[in-house]
């Protein structure tokens, strides 16, 4: 690849300086990289958005590219920065959970990265972004080999908040992985695990609301109407057509989901 590609997803907005430094550092170790945003709009401290939002995007970038996610509530804490290869890509990230759903599908080498000769110096203790994984992916885009930053690891933590619980024969306990920005809440509800929801009632609560109606699409739905739906990820998600279900039920990421099929 002439052009080393490095994507940045985080949660840290675009009102600040914190993207444009993270760009910056990279461009002075490595001026040939393409830095593609995917996302900084993920919801502050929410864990389970930046993994749903790096995990239904990965998939569609070439071979060897680099990508960084930072979604770090425990940054400055003992928690460590991870080198993963998987899926013929890199990912550089912290050690919180945020790669689990793609620890899942692929088979991940993940390294700790602890060789500071790769950092920013002096590192902060509260903008990592900037001085660990910038860099590293930087230096990581200019040749130098995974091994050089740190030691392969298998005790890296495997979030299961993709998972659904069962709580009785017909019934389970979810939680909304992403409230996008049209305010469509993405539930852990994958269709290929729950295929009844096409062909049996049910009932998902989400907040103060039960729905109990699966839309092929959107249009189906009469103008602030809400119904479920299966998104383009797969995952169940809750609408209100052409209006904000996350502003409606007053839930966002993290939130419990409840589905019971009948």
């Amino acid at each position: 690849m002439t052009r080393p590609i490095i994507t940045l997803t985080t949660d840290f907005g675009l009102s600040d300086h914190f993207v444009g430094v993270m760009k910056g550092v990279i461009l002075g170790i490595q001026p040939a990289a393409q830095v593609i945003d995917i996302s900084h709009g993920v919801e502050p401290y929410q864990i389970a958005d930046g993994a749903f939002t790096i995990a239904e995007a990965y998939q569609y970038f070439p071979p060897k590219t680099i990508h960084v996610v930072v979604i770090d509530p425990g940054v400055g804490s003992a928690r460590r920065p991870l080198l993963a290869e998987m899926a013929g890509q890199y990912f550089v990230a912290p050690d919180n959970g945020v790669l689990s759903m793609i620890f899942a599908r692929e088979q991940p080498k993940v390294r700790h990265i602890t060789n500071e000769r790769y950092f920013l110096h002096p590192v902060s203790q509260t903008f990592h972004g900037r001085d660990v994984f910038s860099p590293v992916a930087a230096h990581l885009a200019t040749g130098v080999k995974s091994a050089k930053f740190g030691k392969r690891i298998e005790d890296y933590i495997r979030a299961s908040f993709d998972k659904p619980a069962q709580t009785g024969q017909h019934s389970w306990t979810g939680i909304i992985l992403k409230a996008d920005h049209f305010g469509n809440l993405a539930t852990n509800f994958h269709i290929d695990q729950f295929p009844a929801l096409r062909t049996h009632a049910f009932s998902l609560k989400v907040g103060p609301q039960s729905i109990n109606r699966l839309a092929l699409t959107f249009s189906e739905c009469a103008p602030g109407e809400l119904c479920a739906i299966v998104g383009s990820s797969g995952y169940v998600e809750v609408a209100a057509s052409q209006g904000s279900a996350a502003e409606r039920l007053g839930t966002g990421a993290g939130s419990p989901v409840e589905l019971t099929i009948y």
